[in-house]
């Protein structure tokens, strides 16, 4: 059974990401806002704090730590790498998302090479910074209906297509490339290619300009006929049609969690910092009153905290079955879902209770709620979260449910 309580043994760490987000994060969070594209130097130290946060998990992990769940099943409750990353997240989170998304090797990119490479692709590979390009022009939130072709010559598999919105593309050492081996086969020929930078044929043509995180750079890439070992393909590179590709698609369980996460921490920062304010004007929240008793500010105050707990407890909950390896995919994809969309809905309200504070550069939360809005989209959108959580309450495949 779920311990609410955080377990003694993250205490400390949980206690250093709330230092780091407090001391270093949120002082500049307004000057990277407003130098788009400047890479914080102050995060080149910082990388080892979230590579210990994988590693806490014993290789199971989380986030950039992957998943790993062959092995014996062990009995008990497990308090594990999901969970500490998701309360680090929280709290790093309550300082900066645009800076969390600069951290050195914790890509989603990484989690996709600590989840399904192999032992000698690990080594190769360890210590690098992995960025992930899945989404293209013609293809968004589906997946499966990726353009980018991969074919076999030699030694080499051969790479032309188009990648947009890969968050750390710039910055990253590798990225992660979706790919197909064969169009008409679907889904189950997508593979994921290992890209170093620098290889002939793969070219950043452009950072986007953003509403939000604008501490992290998001690249656009085209690769035109660009050779990759074939030692660079993740996992195996046969085609399963009985498998299509769960082996790519199960870092998600991962990883939703923790975007789920990122809006909780961001949810909690906006809350604490409205409630102070309105404090300050003379709106007091009594929490032994009914809601309808008082004021309408400390009513939508105690509403908006009441959904932030929600999206909480389903975080907590998706990373708690990660580490006690259970299947989640329904879980991550419902925490997902309700931590995106009350990150928005709580950020913005918060804009609104505080007025002119709340839209003005003065305070923060006018960026945070522009922060919230990609956590709401990426690794996944709203709409998607939704029709994956139908098909698995329903027992729908994605060809009987679209």
């Amino acid at each position: 059974m779920i311990n609410l309580e955080t377990p003694k043994k993250f205490r400390m760490l949980v206690s250093q990401a709330q230092q780091v987000a407090r001391e270093i994060f949120r002082p500049n969070s307004r000057h990277y806002d407003r130098a788009e594209h400047a890479y914080p130097q102050q995060l080149d130290m910082l990388g080892a704090l979230l590579d210990g946060m994988n590693e806490g998990g014993g290789g199971e992990g989380a986030g950039a730590a992957g998943v790993r769940r062959e092995g014996a099943r062990e009995t008990g409750n497990r308090n594990s790498g999901n969970l500490s990353t998701a309360l680090g997240t929280m709290e790093l989170c309550w300082g900066d998302v645009g800076f969390l998304l600069s951290m050195p090797r914790q890509g989603l990119g990484n989690a996709a090479i600590a989840s399904v490479a192999s032992e000698e692709q690990l080594k190769r590979f360890a210590g690098r910074w992995a960025a992930m390009a899945i989404t293209e022009p013609h293809c968004g939130s589906d997946s499966a209906a990726i353009r980018t072709t991969a074919r076999l010559d030699g030694d080499h598999y051969v790479l032309n297509g188009e990648k947009i919105y890969v968050t750390a593309g710039e910055r990253a050492e590798l990225v992660v490339v979706w790919a197909t081996l064969d169009r008409n086969i679907g889904r189950a020929a997508i593979k994921s290619f290992v890209v170093e930078k620098g290889t002939p044929g793969f070219e950043l043509v452009r950072l986007e300009h953003k509403l939000g995180i604008r501490a992290s750079d998001t690249a656009a890439f085209v690769l035109k006929d660009c050779r990759v070992p074939k030692e660079n393909l993740l996992g195996d590179p046969t085609i399963n049609v009985e498998k299509g590709f769960a082996g790519v698609m199960q870092t998600f369980d991962n990883t939703r969690p923790l975007v789920a996460a990122m809006a909780v921490g961001l949810a909690r920062a906006s809350l604490e910092r409205s409630r102070e304010l309105l404090a300050a004007a003379g709106v007091q929240v009594d929490y032994t009153q009914p809601a309808l008793t008082q004021s309408a500010a400390a009513a939508e105050l105690l509403r908006l905290e009441a959904d932030y707990e929600a999206a909480y407890l389903l975080t907590l909950q998706a990373a708690w079955m990660a580490d006690n390896r259970k299947p989640n995919s329904l879980q991550a994809s419902q925490a997902k879902a309700k931590a995106g969309r009350s990150g928005v809905q709580i950020t913005l309200k918060c804009v609104e209770l505080c007025g002119s504070l709340g839209y003005g550069e003065d305070e923060l939360l006018e960026k945070w709620a522009r922060d919230a809005k990609i956590l709401d989209i990426f690794e996944g959108t709203q709409q998607i979260q939704q029709l994956i959580i139908a098909r698995r309450l329903l027992g729908k495949s994605s060809a009987e449910l679209k």
